[in-house]
């Protein structure tokens, strides 16, 4: 019985050193120390033999069992670490190819355009001042020159919601509401945001659309102030060799009132398509602040006197970028606001 312990063991030892997988181990292991197995047969068998005899055949058969199940651990543990390395070898990554691009996103050409106006204002010491797009009939034309029944109110066709509330047809109720909040005090700010009013869509006009305004109120506020401030902003957003010239107009809120034009930053005022052979484009509209509004905000305009000034975002975009048609601000067309990529850190 010695013998075939012997010959059982060096089976085994040899089966589980050709063994080349997990698998052919795994069977192995079944064959020699499965229940059916020779060695578990020995076991078995232990009753049948001498009283005598049994703990030393025990003895030998639990020494074979130990040894042949030492290898097989030791074995499994080569092969299980070969396969992994297998795999990882097949399923490599090579980090050195380039990678899947992700589209990112960028700046909307408006938002750029407001942020840029923005920071050029806070540069000359203006804060950002906001406020509701739903707003009173109040704010939006009585505290500014323009009571009910006022002609001028035709000039911009409301959307209303009731009749003392509406979309706010431009960001000017803002100006209203920080002069109340000011209570008398000197202050310089912009209003950006959206505005409203009832206009059928085309190139150049839109039901919804932005609008930044600015108002300075103070004491000893002049003209002249005003001008040196839209001079600077057009040099800023088109060039140094910009001039800017102011013509007489009328709005209810400022008196004087004016519109502004830069000279033509294409042709350099010779006259061209831009500027429609007249060397000037119109950018915005401004004035000095309306005596009736600075009393309706809380001041004296024996005391204390204001510029404000209007302009359209999307109308500065346009004539920057070459931009002809203002639905392609509202389309979300990626063809068009990716053109407008930041490339600068």
């Amino acid at each position: 019985m010695e013998q075939q312990l012997q010959q059982l063991k060096d089976e085994a030892l040899q089966a589980i050193a050709s063994a080349a997988d997990v698998k052919s181990l795994n069977d192995v292991r079944v064959k020699y120390l499965g229940k059916k197995g020779p060695i578990t047969d020995l076991l078995k068998g232990m009753g049948k033999l001498p009283a005598e005899e049994r703990p030393k055949m025990g003895a030998l058969v639990n020494e074979v069992r130990g040894e042949v199940t030492a290898e097989l651990e030791s074995r499994m543990a080569v092969l299980e670490e070969e396969a992994v390395a297998k795999k990882l070898d097949a399923e490599s990554i090579d980090v050195t190819l380039p990678g899947t691009p992700v589209r990112t996103g960028n700046h909307h050409p408006l938002t750029r355009i407001i942020e840029e106006i923005e920071d050029f204002f806070i540069s000359m010491g203006y804060e950002v001042a906001e406020g509701p797009e739903v707003e009173k009939d109040y704010y939006n034309f009585e505290a500014l020159n323009l009571p009910k029944g006022h002609p001028a109110r035709d000039m911009q066709d409301s959307f209303y919601i009731t009749e003392d509330i509406l979309l706010r047809t431009h960001t000017s109720p803002v100006q209203a509401r920080t002069m109340e909040a000011k209570q008398g005090k000197p202050f310089k700010i912009i209003c950006p945001g959206k505005v409203y009013r009832r206009d059928n869509d085309d190139a150049t006009h839109s039901h919804q659309f932005t609008q930044i305004e600015g108002l300075v109120v103070g004491e000893n506020i002049r003209m002249s102030d005003l001008k040196g401030t839209l001079d600077r902003f057009a040099k800023k957003m088109f060039g140094e060799d910009r001039e800017i010239r102011l013509r007489p107009s009328y709005f209810p809120f400022t008196e004087p009132s004016v519109e502004m034009d830069i000279s033509c930053f294409k042709c350099g005022g010779s006259g061209c398509n831009v500027c429609k052979k007249t060397g000037w484009i119109e950018i915005l509209g401004a004035g000095m602040v309306h005596p009736n509004v600075l009393r309706m905000g809380g001041y004296d305009p024996d005391v204390h006197s204001g510029f404000a000034f209007g302009m359209g975002p999307e109308r500065i975009a346009m004539l920057k970028y070459g931009i002809e048609d203002i639905r392609h601000f509202y389309t979300d067309d990626l063809r068009f606001i990716g053109q407008f990529r930041r490339t600068e850190g």
